[in-house]
C-alpha cells in the first residue's frame, strides 16, 4: 500500500509535517481490537520521492487469519470488496488460510496451564516498550492477550476450538512442545578447531521466547564484538547480525518437519538454516527481495515484541551490517532447507579499514599510484592483468575504494575489466563464468560496479549487457 500514490501511479505525495502523525494514527488503528479482530501489527516507512514529495509506504504480508473489521469479514474478489456473511464462504476462507500454514493447527484440549503465562508480564511490558509507551496488550488480561495475538481460534472446518500451534511453540512448557513436536530443537554449534564436530555445543528444544535469548546469549559468548561508530553512538554489530538471524530462524521454520534447526559458527561463517515450505529455489538478493512469511501468526508476535521488524528489513540489514562487520555481503539460500550464511573475518575491522580510506584518500596519487599493488589478490593470483589493464584501472579503484567496496570485490571487478576490455558488453552470466563463482556473487560484483557508476547499460546484445565508461579516464 502507498500513501501518496494515485491509482495510476501519478505520485502527489503526502503533507510532510503530517506524515508522522499519520503513520502513528495508522498503527493505532491497525491495533484497535474494536476495529480490527485479530488486530494486524503493520509498520509503515515514510520514503523521501523527491525533495518535494514524500510517501508512505506499508508492506502488508498474508496472514495465516481470517481478519473482521467492526465484526464484518470480506473477502476480495477482483477490485471490488465484498461482505462475507454466510457460514460456507466463511469455512472456505479458513480452509484456505489453514492449508497454507500448519502454525494455525488447532488443539482443542490444550490448556493456559500448558503456557508458560509467567512470560507474559514481561512480554507485555516489551509490547509497550516497543510500541513507545503504549500497547492494546497492557490492558488485556491473559487470556484476551492470547486471543488478540491470534494464538487462540476455532478451526471453522472441524469446529474444534483451542490452542494453535503457534501459540505452543511461543509460549509452551517444555513437555508440551514434546507432545506436539517431538523432533523440534535448534542445535547450536562451534566448529573453529574441531570441525568435524564442536568446540561448544548447545541444544536447545524450549519455547520460541525463551530459545531467543539463549541463542543470542550462545552468539555473544562465540563472537567477536568489533567496534563500530554510527554517526556518534556506539553500536554493536555483532548483537544486530546474531538478533537478526536467530529471529529469522525461530519465525521462518517449518515446526511440522523432523529436521534439526542448527546455528553454526566456523572460523570464517557463521550460518543458520532450518526447514522451510519454499515458493521457489535459489539465492535472494535485494534487487528479488519479496518478503513471504512462513509463520505470520508468530512473526506479528515476534515483531510486536520488538524481536523482529516487518517483513523484509532483516534480509537488508544482514546485507548492511554483515559488509561492516566482515566486509562482504550475506548469502540467503531458499528451499526446502533455508539458509543464511554470514561471512566471517577476525582481521577485518570497518573502523580501522575507514581510517586507512581516509588516509588514503588525502592523496589520489599515492592512493592509485600503483594499480597492482592495490588490487593484489587478483594481480598475484592469476597472474595474467596486463600492466595496461592495471594502470588503466586506477580510476575505476578510486570510486569503487571511495564507496567502501571491499579490497576482495575490487580484485574481482579488475579481473572482469581485464576480461571485457572497454568494448565488449558483459553481464551477470559472463561475470559469473569469468570469476568462477555463483549467480549471486556475480549478481553482487555487477550491482558494486553499477553503485560506483563505472557501467552503462548497451542495447543491441540481448538483455542486461553493460560496458564500462571509458570516459572517466583521462588518456
Amino acid at each position: 500500500m502507498f500513501l501518496g500514490v494515485l491509482d495510476d501511479g501519478t505520485v502527489l505525495g503526502v503533507p510532510k509535517k503530517a506524515a508522522s502523525d499519520m503513520v502513528k494514527n495508522f498503527i493505532k488503528v491497525m491495533s484497535n481490537p474494536a476495529l480490527f479482530s485479530p488486530t494486524i501489527y503493520l509498520i509503515p516507512e515514510i520514503i523521501k520521492y523527491d525533495e518535494n514529495r514524500i510517501i508512505i509506504h506499508i508492506h502488508i504480508p498474508v496472514s495465516a487469519e481470517v481478519h473482521s473489521y467492526k465484526k464484518v469479514i470480506y473477502d476480495r474478489v477482483d477490485d471490488a470488496d465484498v461482505k462475507v456473511t454466510a457460514t460456507s464462504q466463511i469455512a472456505s476462507m479458513y480452509i484456505r488460510k489453514q492449508n497454507t500454514f500448519t502454525e494455525k493447527r488447532i488443539y482443542p484440549y490444550a490448556k493456559m496451564e500448558d503456557l508458560k503465562l509467567d512470560l507474559l508480564p514481561k512480554i507485555r511490558i516489551m509490547a509497550q516498550n516497543h510500541a513507545g509507551g503504549k500497547h492494546p496488550w497492557s490492558d488485556m488480561n491473559d487470556e484476551e492477550l492470547l486471543k488478540s495475538a491470534g494464538l487462540y481460534g476455532r478451526d471453522i472446518t472441524t469446529g474444534a476450538e483451542g490452542y494453535n500451534l503457534a501459540a505452543i511453540m511461543l509460549l509452551g512448557k517444555d513437555d508440551t512442545i514434546l507432545n506436539v513436536a517431538p523432533t523440534y530443537a535448534t542445535d547450536a554449534l562451534v566448529r573453529k578447531i574441531n570441525v568435524d564436530r564442536y568446540d561448544d555445543r548447545e541444544v536447545i528444544k524450549t519455547n520460541l521466547i525463551d530459545s531467543y535469548n539463549m541463542l543470542i546469549e550462545f552468539g555473544k559468548k562465540n563472537l567477536p564484538d568489533k567496534f563500530f561508530l554510527d554517526d556518534t553512538i556506539n553500536k554493536s554489530l555483532r548483537n544486530t547480525i546474531v538478533r537478526e538471524m536467530v529471529s529469522n530462524t525461530l519465525m521462518h521454520r517449518e515446526f511440522s518437519s523432523s529436521y534439526t534447526a542448527k546455528f553454526v559458527i566456523e572460523k570464517d561463517k557463521m550460518y543458520v538454516e532450518n526447514a522451510s515450505r519454499a515458493t521457489r529455489q535459489g539465492n535472494i538478493t535485494l534487487e528479488e527481495l519479496e518478503p513471504n512469511p512462513k509463520n505470520p501468526v508468530i512473526a506479528n508476535f515476534f515483531r510486536n515484541i520488538g524481536y523482529a521488524d516487518q517483513l523484509g528489513s532483516g534480509v537488508r540489514n544482514l546485507f548492511k551490517y554483515s559488509r561492516l562487520y566482515s566486509g562482504e555481503d550475506p548469502e540467503f539460500i531458499k528451499g526446502d532447507i533455508f539458509k543464511i550464511i554470514v561471512p566471517l573475518n577476525e582481521k577485518y575491522s570497518f573502523d580501522y579499514q575507514e581510517s586507512v580510506t581516509t588516509e588514503k584518500t588525502g592523496n589520489a596519487s599515492e592512493k592509485t599510484g600503483n594499480a597492482s599493488e592495490k588490487t593484489g589478490n587478483a594481480l598475484e593470483e592469476t597472474g595474467n592483468i596486463s600492466k595496461e589493464t592495471a594502470r588503466r584501472f586506477k580510476m575505476y579503484y578510486e570510486k569503487l575504494a571511495n564507496l567502501g567496496v571491499t579490497e576482495k570485490n575490487i580484485d574481482n571487478i579488475n579481473f572482469v575489466y581485464d576480461k571485457a576490455g572497454s568494448d565488449n558488453p558483459f553481464g551477470q552470466s559472463d561475470v559469473q563464468k569469468w570469476l568462477n563463482c555463483s549467480k549471486w556473487k556475480a549478481t553482487n560484483v555487477m550491482n558494486e560496479m553499477k553503485k560506483a557508476e563505472i557501467l552503462y547499460k548497451v542495447k543491441g546484445y540481448g538483455p542486461g549487457k553493460y560496458k564500462f565508461i571509458e570516459e572517466i579516464h583521462p588518456f
